[in-house]
């Protein structure tokens, strides 16, 4: 490929896929599409749901340092992202809030991921952000318009919380996380780091009338020619608040992930075989 030919070539390919972004963006404004830009310091009423993750985890072959670098970069990035409303009909952009990761903004090297390479760069971690975004935005009504997922399982489960294959990449700017607020009311988004710990609430001004739940069946390994595989299926349910009624289960993702870690680190009671 071409960006494979060197760094200029990499540079090139770069700047032409920015610029393909931008006059999508452009051509979407003309349209009216609108991003949401407005922070105010008050918390909206309700709570829609929060979450919470361990910053810094022990991951196998992974530099310490590049974890402890991630707190910077997250700290810097939330900043931009807290207090945040998305009015009706506005769309939420990550990078069109946290902007361009630059060593000149405090960003420092963190861990990266690139075609399922482990990696560093400036601003390296801030996946960890989009993640937690998009784990309050699956338990919402609100419509994600634009997700990557990671295609491998790139390490054991360390103190997991949310079903695997529920994250989502982002690379500036043209690898993006975006949702549309397509409800009746304005919703915000709170995220704030204590103690090593990165923290997101999503709130709105009136409680929605239904709670979602997300789960994970049919978990498995399998082993296809001598590779590994990690495999599920991930559901979203919709529950009715008033009666407990399950009112629609719908298919999210169909995990057929290939394992780039140690094979010994997978538990022998989860192999399947075929």
């Amino acid at each position: 490929m071409f960006c494979q030919r060197g760094k200029i070539c990499y540079k090139i390919s770069l700047a032409k896929e920015y610029l393909l972004r931008d006059i999508s963006d452009a051509i979407k404004k003309i349209k009216g599409e609108k991003f949401a830009d407005k922070i105010i310091g008050e918390k909206l009423p309700y709570t829609v749901k929060g979450h919470f993750s361990i910053i810094e985890r022990k991951l196998n072959g992974v530099d310490i340092r590049l974890q402890k670098n991630k707190t910077v970069n997250l700290k810097i990035a939330a900043k931009t992202i807290n207090g945040l409303v998305i009015r009706p009909g506005e769309t939420f952009s990550f990078w069109k809030r946290v902007g361009k990761p630059t060593a000149k903004k405090g960003y420092l090297e963190g861990l990266t991921i690139s075609g399922s390479e482990l990696g560093k760069g400036i601003g390296g971690g801030l996946c960890q952000l989009a993640n937690l975004i998009h784990w309050l935005v699956l338990n919402s009504p609100l419509e994600v318009t634009e997700i990557h997922h990671h295609s491998d399982a790139l390490f054991p489960d360390e103190r997991r919380r949310v079903p695997f294959g529920t994250g989502t990449s982002v690379f500036y700017k043209n690898v993006d996380y975006r949702f549309k607020n397509n409800s009746d009311r304005n919703i915000q988004l709170l995220i704030w780091i204590k103690d090593g710990v990165l923290y997101g609430e999503l709130k709105a001004e009136r409680p929605f009338p239904y709670r979602y739940r997300i789960t994970e069946e049919d978990h498995k390994f399998i082993c296809e020619n001598g590779i590994f595989y990690r495999c599920s299926k991930i559901y979203r349910e919709t529950i009715s608040k008033s009666s407990g009624e399950t009112i629609k289960k719908e298919l999210l993702l169909n995990n057929h992930s290939k394992v780039m870690y140690d094979y010994s680190l997978i538990p022998e009671n989860e192999i399947e075989s075929v």
